[in-house]
């Protein structure tokens, strides 16, 4: 899990990324089809077409971090691309990093009486 420190906003880029882009392609991709600040402290993250691939874009204060995780079963659950970019929660993000439906997650049954 990515610590995520408080205050930190999270976007969701929707659509599909180039996937072979790095630090500097998803920075610009931020800045242009997103129209913020790459560099001003909050995550980003990316979608490749397939869906098993994110990338996480963050800059910690001390320089750019680039994050990256593959499913080995599944596809992460991403919103169509006529959203724009979507504001998470971090626990969403928690969610999605571990391939959980972050847009309503199942709560635990727990019983209503003992015994």
């Amino acid at each position: 899990m990515i610590p995520v420190p408080a205050g930190v906003r999270v976007f969701l880029a929707t659509g599909d990324t180039d996937m072979r882009k790095g630090f500097d392609g998803l920075a610009l991709a931020v800045q242009e089809h997103l129209k913020m600040d790459a560099h001003a402290g909050q995550i980003f993250v990316f979608r490749g077409r397939r869906g098993d691939l994110i990338k996480v874009l963050w800059h910690d204060g001390q320089g750019m971090c680039l994050f990256s995780k593959r499913l080995e079963k599944g596809r992460f659950i991403w919103p169509s691309p006529a959203d724009g970019a979507i504001h998470l929660s971090p626990a969403q993000l928690g969610y999605l990093l571990e391939g959980i439906d972050w847009r309503m997650p199942q709560r635990t049954w727990r019983p209503e009486a003992a015994g």
